[in-house]
């Protein structure tokens, strides 16, 4: 025999409202009485239907939260941090009273998948999404995103970004958490400039990601502040100084092979980089391996940083210079907004500050 949420009701003694209640955590009920609620939930083995509850609101009990690769530490951090905040704390029970399921999407860096998973969330009239990482800058499928974000929070359902710029048209979401690539960028580069670097190689990530180009133009300013392309003297003609910044930068994917292959490109078009900036951690662990290989050392005759601050950044040998990005606070903070626990910034839109992590693997150039 199936049992009905009324069951449940004359079970706890409370109205099927307050079953309700209890179960979508969406109204404020007494201590005593959600602990009734939830013991005869367990009593009687209820299991709410989700498709139905659904159906009777507006949204579910789902949230998505779309990365680019859960492999990666940058995006399984802060997946991991929002998720946290999605299910709650627990009592140990099993028990589900209010919070949600969270659903990690893999778009493997995709725009039509990226687009495809917005789809299905809006079918499963999800609670809310939060979408990670940089956004692809291309016109057609920003103009999509903003349509799909737009049918989505018409239909109730809250949208997060994190780590990820602001939407030029951007009134459907809730919350943009943006890092601040550019400057963390800007004064990596120049702590490199202070140690008396002057030819700085670039490793960069793919050419049509927001993040790659907010990095690369926090990088790109503070060498043109110290003069660094072109004649030297700060004031260059156009064509060669575009021609300097392309000539120390290569772009690639974000992972240890691309870094590895960017920085032999980088060494062969100029022997005299005293120095190289990785787009991100994973991207130096390449570099600094095509360093190591060609029988340089770091960073007695080449300087290594990174961006991010992962995990491992502190474990490698020398101990990586590098941007920490508050990776797990920012990600619970998007879980948080997602479930309605927080409430946006002022303006919908909060930049989050990047911090100079200065370590073994860059000094002062012996060459």
């Amino acid at each position: 025999m199936t049992v009905t949420l009324a069951d449940v009701a004359a079970r706890a003694r409370v109205s099927p409202a307050t079953v309700s209640r209890v179960l979508n955590g969406n109204y404020p009920v007494a201590a005593s009485t959600r602990e009734r609620v939830l013991r005869a939930v367990d009593d009687l083995d209820y299991v709410l239907n989700g498709p139905a509850s659904s159906l009777a609101a507006s949204t579910s009990d789902l949230i998505g939260i779309l990365v680019n690769d859960i492999a990666d530490p940058f995006f399984g951090i802060m997946a991991g941090a929002a998720q946290t905040e999605i299910g709650g704390p627990g009592d140990g029970s099993g028990r589900a009273g209010g919070e949600k399921l969270a659903v990690v999407c893999n778009t493997g860096g995709s725009p039509a998948r990226e687009l495809t998973y917005l789809t299905l969330l809006q079918r499963q009239r999800a609670a809310a999404v939060v979408l990670t990482g940089g956004a692809v800058e291309d016109p057609a499928h920003q103009a999509a995103m903003s349509a799909k974000l737009a049918k989505l929070a018409d239909a109730g359902t809250r949208v997060v970004l994190c780590g990820r710029p602001p939407l030029p048209d951007g009134e459907s979401v809730l919350a943009a958490l943006a890092f601040d690539n550019r400057g963390g960028g800007r004064r990596l580069t120049e702590h490199l400039i202070s140690l008396g670097h002057r030819r700085i190689g670039y490793a960069a990530g793919p050419l049509e990601r927001t993040t790659t180009r907010h990095r690369l133009e926090g990088h790109r300013d503070a060498m043109r502040a110290a003069g660094l392309y072109g004649d030297g003297t700060g004031a260059q003609e156009r064509p060669a100084h575009a021609r300097d910044e392309e000539r120390l930068t290569v772009h690639g994917s974000y992972d240890r092979s691309s870094g590895y292959d960017a920085t032999v490109e980088l060494l062969c078009r100029e022997p005299e980089i005293t120095a190289v900036v990785a787009a991100n951690d994973t991207v130096a662990l390449g570099a600094a391996a095509a360093v190591r290989d060609r029988g340089l050392r770091i960073p007695e005759d080449i300087s290594v940083a990174g961006f991010d601050d992962l995990p491992f950044s502190v474990d490698v040998v020398p101990a990586l210079t590098t941007v920490r990005l508050p990776l797990f606070e920012a990600g619970a903070r998007a879980g948080r907004l997602a479930m309605g626990k927080e409430g946006p910034p002022p303006g919908g839109i909060a930049t989050i500050p990047a911090e100079l992590m200065v370590r073994g693997s860059t000094a002062v150039p012996r060459k």
